[in-house]
């Protein structure tokens, strides 16, 4: 019965992360406390709410640039996509498609961050580490770009149902990080 209380904790991280993440510059901080939110419940470490949100304030020191940098990149990239669709453009298939593939390595470079994040740990160091792995474990990568396809469609469906799957998206986070953690050196974790 150790399912359903993992499920209750992504669901929590989920509504704590989409709050925090409201003002968009807070857009990493949130995801690094909601991926450390559920590394806390897998480890048996506390989840309390306060927990998340001293999580949430040690991950922001030094990670508002980084987030106004994520932000403005989807920013653009979804500014392409409006573009390449309103003007029905020669060859926008392929481009949007790019754009979309650009998108989806962003998130799982920013997820994969997030998912590694601990107290004291720089953005810039994070985010460089986050996408070398990325490349170094397509596996990895492609489940996490899977979880978000999931989400997209499950969103897509029924919206309000973004805030568990959002939580379910930083749980896969964790498990693709600790399973590259675990395959790197066994005798770790």
């Amino acid at each position: 019965m150790r399912r359903f209380p993992l499920f209750a904790e992504c669901l929590t991280a989920g509504v704590l992360v989409v709050l925090t993440a409201l003002p968009l510059v807070t857009l990493l901080p949130a995801l690094a406390a909601g991926c450390a939110h559920i590394r806390a419940h897998v480890d048996g470490e506390t989840t309390a709410v306060r927990a998340y949100f001293t999580r949430v304030r040690a991950a922001a020191r030094g990670g508002a640039g980084a987030s106004i940098g994520v932000v403005a990149a989807f920013a653009v990239l979804a500014a392409d996509l409006v573009v390449l669709r309103r003007t029905g453009l020669q060859g926008g298939g392929a481009v949007g498609a790019v754009c979309t593939a650009a998108a989806v390595g962003l998130a799982v470079v920013v997820l994969r961050a997030a998912a590694t994040w601990s107290p004291g740990g720089r953005w810039s160091a994070l985010v460089r580490g986050s996408a070398r792995r990325a490349v170094a474990d397509p596996t990895g990568s492609l489940l996490l770009g899977m979880a978000l396809g999931v989400l997209a469609v499950v969103t897509w469906q029924l919206p309000p149902l973004v805030v568990p799957m959002l939580g379910c998206v930083l749980m896969a986070a964790v498990a693709v990080e600790r399973r590259h953690a675990r395959l790197r050196d066994p005798d770790q974790l």
